[in-house]
């Protein structure tokens, strides 16, 4: 966080340099709050501060002697709200890269880090309850109880209690909060206020036995085992159902005994009780959950527990790679291809990637595990960065499922569904087995048309058509949100022959649910799972393991094991095969292995049935018949040819404004700015690309448009970051333009 070199004024007081809140790239300078002594002072710890005419919540970054902004301009900091600073020096150190690589407010990204509540100037402190004891001077028997049996028989319990009775425990033990109440003025019990005591480590790790590893399994742990102590980041390559997990269990077991933790993040939050009840099945440890979903009190309480050394296993999505650890041992980053990892609003930081950099930092090895590596690491595994760890078999007595591709043009479909597949779907359910069906498209179906007059249920807002809803009879827009009533008539020539075009998950289980009456279609997707517990609900009555069908869309494809699905069906292949976007095919080929594998993971083989209208398309074929790994060999070189990331690198400006022409007028002026200091740094290697209209230009009702920077190295291409930030944020043309910088883009839409 350079400042600009200017006149600097000396200030008898230490001054507090502080990151807030802001997006703006700058530390501000504030004067110590009165009887704050600078030796009580270190970096992370948090003050109240005057902004304008708010407070906010800022972070110190550094105790400074002089200041750019005059001693008598300069406020003092309203409150010191640490006694010690929240954040760890590693936490610390690692939002300061993350700021620095990614060109974001370090304030912003500290504030990313810190749990909600922490944010808002809340205490760094476990939650607080009251607890009723037993008074040391009580007696059971005392005389003004003889007539107040209620009250006796609370004493009574509250006494079996010497650590206390928590208050939310009263009604489990039938306990009256008067009669306590009436105890406690007679002076029989007492009233304290503390957090629960911290749970004791087990003196066994192990709830349940360890299932043997098979020799490939078994070579691959004893090499990330050889690791241990220090840095190193391993690529686990194996296959859906090759006993990945079991590797995992196996390590963190040796983390949590060499009296370290471990944290694994995974992509979806769906994933997170299934993965949850996997671990406490398993270990005897006190294990830390953390998404969006975990509430504010309960993510604040599960950090601090993971700071102090009180959880010895951190759960989490993206955002839990920014949890401290007192003794960190091991990172895992379950299905690390996944696009969720990345950020895509605010600091746009990519997970995986700052997990290797976090590892590094903290010397400690870092696993990267999935069935459908990236191209980036597998790339890195090439070169040497990685260590590639293969597992190409399946665990057990499973085997690999078998493709077929299923040529559909000229067939006529049934919401999607052709005539063959409907026949595989009802042998497979008369056999006793459950089939997947995937679509990765939620709704009825993708838009609406007037059969009469070719009107399109456009969004008024975007550049784009609302999706039916059928069971709502609403149409929604999947990019902003807008909503609105299924017209009856055409809004244009009032005709009633309204149809829905193309196929949803809703449409596809409404015919299956015609197709298939005497067995249950289960529908999962963002629509069918909004409701707390849904998703559990619906994955206990498959595991159940009764002949059913389960519809969704690639909330489906993400580690769930279903032991008694024989059949996939992928009802259209065909999206990923002819896009604009360079990683269409990579995620096409990543999201057909990962759905295939879903069948056949027991003793049951599986099938997969492919719809396609391009059966013979090259990448389909090759994927289907010699894997993904022929796949990505494939891509690479492409990709190389191409010029193409891994092989180069990449920053996206995006910018959006209400009016047409502000966004690109801006980005215009960028790239001239850009070029010009390209020049002036001496920088080679360096393409800008652009500025054009976004492939969605409008959106949410605002005009977009993005200026693509390349470079053949990383150096230069932030060196020119580094200085083109600043400059950007002083333009005035970008002041009613909302702008963002997005570095290694995995989305150039």
């Amino acid at each position: 966080m350079e400042q600009a070199q200017s006149i600097r004024y000396p200030v008898p007081n230490a001054i507090l340099r502080l990151a807030l809140p802001s997006p703006l790239r700058r530390l501000f300078d504030y004067r110590a709050p009165a009887g704050v002594l600078r030796s009580s002072l270190q970096p992370g710890m948090r003050l109240r501060v005057p902004f304008g005419r708010r407070e906010m919540i800022g972070v110190l970054v550094e105790v400074c002697d002089s200041s750019e902004v005059p001693a008598d301009k300069l406020k003092p900091a309203l409150e010191l709200l640490d006694p010690q600073s929240p954040l760890p020096p590693a936490l610390f150190k690692l939002c300061l890269w993350t700021a620095q690589y990614y060109q974001h407010s370090l304030g912003d990204t500290l504030s990313w880090a810190l749990p909600v509540l922490l944010r808002q100037g809340e205490p760094a402190q476990m939650r607080q309850e009251r607890f009723w004891s037993i008074s040391p001077e009580a007696k059971l028997d005392d005389p003004r109880l003889s007539r107040a049996p209620r009250q006796r028989d609370a004493l009574k319990t509250i006494a079996q209690h010497p650590h206390g009775v928590s208050h939310q425990l009263l009604s489990k033990l039938q306990l009256n909060k008067d009669s306590l109440d009436l105890l406690l003025e007679k002076g029989l019990v007492q009233v304290e206020v503390r957090r629960h005591a911290p749970t004791p480590r087990h003196a066994n790790w192990l709830a349940q036995p360890e299932l043997p590893l098979n020799p490939e399994q078994r070579a691959a742990a004893d090499s990330i085992r050889a690791g241990f102590g220090s840095f190193n980041a391993f690529l686990l390559a194996g296959v859906t159902g090759s006993g990945k997990t079991e590797v995992y269990l196996q390590l963190i077991r040796e983390t949590l005994e060499a009296g370290k933790q471990a944290l694994v993040l995974i992509p979806e939050i769906n994933l997170g009780p299934q993965t949850l009840a996997r671990f406490e099945q398993r270990f005897n440890a006190r294990i830390a959950l953390l998404h969006s979903a975990v509430n504010d009190r309960e993510r604040l309480d599960a950090w601090l527990a993971a700071r102090d050394g009180e959880a010895d296993i951190i759960i989490g999505t993206r955002s839990a790679l920014f949890t401290p650890m007192q003794n960190p041992g091991l990172i895992i980053i379950d299905e690390e291809h996944d696009a969720s990892y990345k950020q895509q609003e605010g600091l746009r930081y990519h997970a995986r990637d700052l997990a290797v950099v976090r590892a590094h930092q903290e010397n400690i090895p870092v696993v990267l595990g999935s069935a459908t590596p990236s191209l980036e690491s597998l790339h890195n595994a090439q070169i040497g960065r990685y260590a590639l760890l293969q597992l190409p078999h399946r665990a057990g007595a499973a085997k690999q499922p078998k493709f077929l591709r299923l040529d559909v043009k000229s067939r006529p479909l049934d919401s999607g569904i052709s005539a063959p597949l409907q026949q595989a779907i009802g042998q497979t359910l008369a056999a006793g087995q459950q089939v997947l069906v995937f679509l990765n498209r939620r709704g009825f179906a993708p838009t609406l048309l007037c059969h009469d007059c070719g009107w399109l249920s456009e969004c008024p807002r975007c550049d784009a058509r609302m999706t039916v809803h059928q069971r709502s009879r609403e149409l929604r827009c999947h990019h902003c949100g807008h909503s609105e009533r299924q017209p009856s008539n055409c809004p244009k020539c009032n005709n009633v022959d309204l149809r829905p075009v193309g196929a949803g998950t809703e449409r596809a289980e409404e015919r299956l649910e015609i197709l298939f009456p005497d067995f249950p279609v289960l529908r999962v997707d963002r629509d069918s799972t909004s409701r707390k517990d849904a998703m559990d609900n619906l994955f206990q009555q498959v595991q159940k393991g009764e002949p059913c069908i389960l519809v969704g869309t690639q909330m489906l494809a993400k580690g769930h094991h279903f032991p008694r699905v024989t059949l996939v069906a992928i009802l259209d292949a065909d999206g990923g095969l002819f896009s604009a976007d360079f990683r269409a095919s990579e995620r096409m080929a990543q999201l057909i292995v990962q759905v295939a594998g879903r069948a056949g993971r027991a003793e049951e083989p599986g099938k997969v049935i492919i719809q396609s209208h391009l059966a013979d398309h090259p990448l389909l074929v090759q994927l289907t018949e010699q894997g993904y790994f022929a796949f990505a060999e494939q891509a690479l070189s492409e990709r190389r040819s191409a010029g193409l990331p891994p092989f180069c690198h990449l920053a996206l400006l995006r910018a959006e404004a209400h009016k047409p022409g502000q966004a690109e007028g801006f980005l215009d002026d960028a790239c001239s700015e850009a070029e010009l200091q390209v020049g002036e740094l001496g920088l080679t290697g360096i393409e800008l690309l652009g500025p054009v209209p976004a492939p969605m230009e409008r959106r949410a009702g605002r005009y977009r448009a993005q200026l693509l920077l390349q470079a053949n190295a990383r150096a230069p291409l932030h060196r020119l970051l580094h200085s083109l930030m600043p400059a950007l944020e002083a333009m005035p043309c970008g002041r009613p333009v909302r702008w963002s910088l997005d570095v290694d883009p995995i989305d150039l839409f």
